[in-house]
C-alpha cells in the first residue's frame, strides 16, 4: 500500500475505505449527539476528524 498525493484519484483499498467509512459514520454519529446534549466543542472535534479521515483515506492505493 503506498501514500502520495498523485494516489487521490485511484483507487483505494477496501479495508481503508471501510475505516475511512466508518471514521466518517461514528463522526456523525458523535456529532449529532454533541449538539443535542450542547456540547459545541465535542461537535466541532467529531466532524473535523471525521471529515479528514475520510479525506485522508483518499490518498492511499494498491502496490503495483
Amino acid at each position: 500500500m503506498k501514500a502520495s498525493i498523485r494516489h487521490f484519484y485511484n483507487p483505494t483499498p477496501a479495508k481503508l475505505r471501510k475505516l475511512g467509512d466508518a471514521l466518517l459514520a461514528s463522526a456523525t454519529f458523535v456529532t449529532s449527539l454533541a449538539i443535542v446534549q450542547n456540547y459545541k466543542t465535542v461537535a466541532l472535534v467529531a466532524v473535523i476528524v471525521g471529515a479528514v479521515g475520510k479525506f485522508i483515506t483518499n490518498f492511499f492505493t494498491e502496490d503495483k
